[in-house]
């Protein structure tokens, strides 16, 4: 299945199938109850998810929008857990995914915990630089949600965009 830039896969507290994100990008956002949305995630090519319900199902925990084109597998429910009833090495890859995915998350809590802002950006900058090349950061996420991934206000984000691009016209000797 093909999803473009901005279409859902699956909305917060549905139920149904699992997914696998062969390339692309999506981003997973919370929806409270205002309306307002907290981005929470965002899922890189070669994950299944939702995370949560790899070894059993549950409905899923936020929204899944299309950061970029994506390409994803439908996974049946049915047979996912069956699978995973009946063959203990698929336990094991479901493991190593879920480690792969911590593991991804420990990079991020060393991003949150930088303690300079310009340095939490550019860290993010540089993640998803290996994932949307030669798109920038500010092409898929808006300065809203780039705030919201890494602890940092809309308006901190504005200025330091605004401050690299000034380094970039104006370089120092």
């Amino acid at each position: 299945m093909i999803l473009h830039k901005g279409e859902t896969l699956f909305r917060q507290g549905e139920s149904g199938p699992l997914y696998h994100l062969r390339s692309g990008l999506l981003k997973i956002v919370r929806v409270h109850q205002d309306g307002s949305q907290i981005l929470v995630n965002i899922i890189v090519p070669d994950e299944t998810i939702p995370h949560h319900s790899l070894i059993s199902p549950k409905p899923y925990y936020g929204t899944a929008v299309a950061l970029v084109t994506c390409e994803i597998d439908i996974l049946s429910e049915i047979e996912w857990y069956q699978e995973l009833e009946q063959n203990p090495e698929r336990c094991r890859s479901v493991a190593l995914r879920l480690q792969d995915k911590l593991r991804m998350m420990q990079q991020r809590i060393d991003q949150l915990t930088e303690v300079s802002p310009a340095e939490k950006l550019r860290k993010l900058q540089s993640w998803f630089h290996s994932y949307i090349a030669p798109a920038t950061l500010t092409d898929v996420l808006t300065q809203e949600e780039i705030g919201q991934f890494i602890g940092l206000r809309r308006e901190t984000i504005n200025r330091l965009l605004r401050s690299q691009s000034e380094t970039k016209k104006h370089p120092q000797s």
